[in-house]
């Protein structure tokens, strides 16, 4: 059989940290997914991404994967497991739904084990999916509902909550809502990957949320006070006599919430009124006659 070299599988190197190994998984699992990728290949891609994941995510598993490699081993070398490796070393117990390869379960074993001709529990695989939710919902918190295809033509609906203040790319657990068990073992995990949807009000940056409030010329010139909307309600900000486009105004905490709240930026954009009759075009040629040495340009 061949060795397989996991750390490449995941395009990681061997002292990568498990977040790197994780961030690592997700990225390949959602590329070679079957639901998402019908490329020829992409399947066998996606069960040797998870086989890498099931042996490097767990501490024991590499270790020992890792006292092996040590040998000089490569990817695609013929590869003979020591005699007697992972026996006894507990490393049959929750290794997923099965279909790994030769190479895994020469070291790992089968998950075989209990009373003569039945078959130990195995834990089902996690599943990856993504959810879309509004900016308000992950502002406030809330509850959203997903379909989940169950593989057989039928779909199941799973009430979701949504933590307040949850960030795109953040990824919510949904313990035993993955693959079924077999043998009686339990369900894998449901990992959603979280979405925001583009907001008609408000841009996100990370926990800052930026606004852009349009004034009156008058505004920006002598300083107003005017109300602004933010993701909790409106609140009233004082616009500085002067101001121009493309200032910035900081609403401090107005932002997502968090151990450390973000704020929200107030941009201002001046908006001038159209002169639509001869009233108001004397008010303009008289405003430029008093204003007669300002360029805007300069």
């Amino acid at each position: 059989m061949e060795f397989k070299d996991y750390y490449d599988i995941l395009g990681v190197k061997p002292e990568a940290s498990e977040a790197e190994i994780k961030a690592a998984y997700r990225k390949l699992a959602r590329q070679y997914h079957p639901d998402k990728n019908k490329d020829a290949g992409a399947e066998d891609k996606f069960k040797a991404v998870n086989e890498a994941n099931e042996v490097l995510r767990d501490k024991e598993k590499r270790r020992a994967y890792d006292q092996v490699r040590a040998g000089g081993y490569r990817g695609g070398e013929q590869f003979r497991p020591p005699p007697g490796f992972g026996q006894g070393q507990g490393f049959d117990g929750d290794m997923g739904d099965g279909d790994f390869s030769d190479f895994f379960e020469s070291l790992f074993g089968r998950g075989g084990g209990g009373a003569r001709g039945q078959p130990r529990p195995r834990r089902g695989r996690d599943v990856q999916a993504s959810v879309q939710i509004d900016l308000q919902t992950a502002f406030d918190g809330g509850r959203t509902r997903v379909a989940m295809h169950d593989g057989h033509g039928g779909e199941r609906v799973l009430e979701v909550k949504i933590p307040a203040g949850i960030q795109p790319g953040q990824v919510i657990r949904l313990s035993g809502q993955g693959q079924p068990g077999s043998a009686g073992g339990p369900g894998g995990d449901l990992l959603l990957e979280v979405g925001v949807r583009d907001d008609a009000r408000f841009k996100l940056d990370g926990r800052n949320v930026l606004h852009v409030l349009a004034i009156a010329p008058w505004e920006a010139a002598l300083g107003a006070t005017v109300p602004v909307p933010t993701l909790a309600g409106a609140v009233d900000l004082r616009i500085p006599a002067g101001s121009q486009s493309g200032k910035k105004l900081r609403l401090k905490g107005r932002g997502m919430p968090g151990a450390t709240p973000g704020d929200q930026l107030v941009e201002l954009s001046i908006r001038t009124p159209p002169a639509a009759d001869d009233k108001q075009r004397k008010a303009y040629e008289a405003l430029h006659k008093h204003f007669a040495d300002f360029d805007p340009r300069a």
